[in-house]
């Protein structure tokens, strides 16, 4: 009886001549597990996307100069992927950095709703998150970003570092890599929604009345003083000068 099985001197000399010829011309094994790759669709989708995050060049205060750290080689963000878009039809990610007020608002859910599904949000900073320093006394400032556009990772900090975003980065790929196809239809409703008080704003008399602007003495200078400038002095002044000397 024939026996093909290669014995173990026969196998030892096999991987010798890979490791010593690992140039070699490559012979098609028999080993299923070295040609069959068995995944799921969600997994393979799933991992192109975690692998490519594509950010939108978005910023509005001094956070934004900690986001646009990154791009440097000190950092190098591009090794998750990343590649930062300035439209966004062809971003995926928003890193919303800064304050966010009232006025700005509008433009933000407007870029929001011409990015493609799927997408996300990471809330960068004090500021965003929760309107930050200027939430118990500013009138216009958003009292979170959540309160416009659904957030998926929230980076407090005033302003966080840009290793910061890399936790927040890696926290988001861990989310889309559990995502699946089919529940993507579902419509899921905001949360983390932050309480905002109202402001009860009082009248006070105002403080530019424009009665200095009205002052005699703006209309018309002392006489030293116009003199020393080298101004005409008026004759009243000149009259007024001579009554106060009598």
């Amino acid at each position: 009886m024939n026996n093909s099985t290669p014995d173990l001197a026969t196998l030892e000399q096999t991987a010798k001549d890979k490791i010593l010829n690992p140039i070699a011309r490559s012979q098609v094994t028999q080993d299923l597990s070295e040609n069959v790759i068995l995944t799921t669709v969600d997994d393979l989708h799933n991992w192109a996307r975690l692998s490519s995050l594509w950010p939108m060049l978005y910023g509005t205060a001094c956070c934004f100069i900690e986001f646009a750290a990154l791009i440097g080689s000190r950092f190098d963000f591009d090794r998750f992927g990343l590649v930062p878009r300035s439209s966004p039809r062809q971003a995926d990610l928003i890193i919303t950095a800064g304050t966010v007020i009232m006025k700005m608002a509008p433009a933000l859910v407007r870029l929001y709703e011409e990015m493609p599904e799927p997408k996300y949000v990471i809330a960068m900073g004090a500021c965003t998150i929760t309107g930050g320093m200027f939430s118990s006394d500013s009138t216009t400032a958003v009292r979170g970003v959540d309160k416009l556009i659904p957030v998926d990772v929230y980076i407090p900090g005033c302003p966080p570092r840009p290793e910061a975003i890399f936790d927040a980065i890696i926290k988001l790929r861990k989310k889309v890599a559990n995502e699946s196809i089919q529940e993507r239809g579902t419509v899921q409703s905001q949360t983390n929604r932050y309480y905002s008080t109202t402001h009860n704003l009082k009248m006070v008399k105002p403080i530019l009345d424009g009665k200095y602007l009205r002052n005699e003495l703006l209309k018309n200078p002392p006489a030293e003083l116009a003199a020393a400038m080298g101004m005409p002095v008026n004759s009243a002044l000149e009259t007024s000068k001579e009554n106060e000397e009598a």
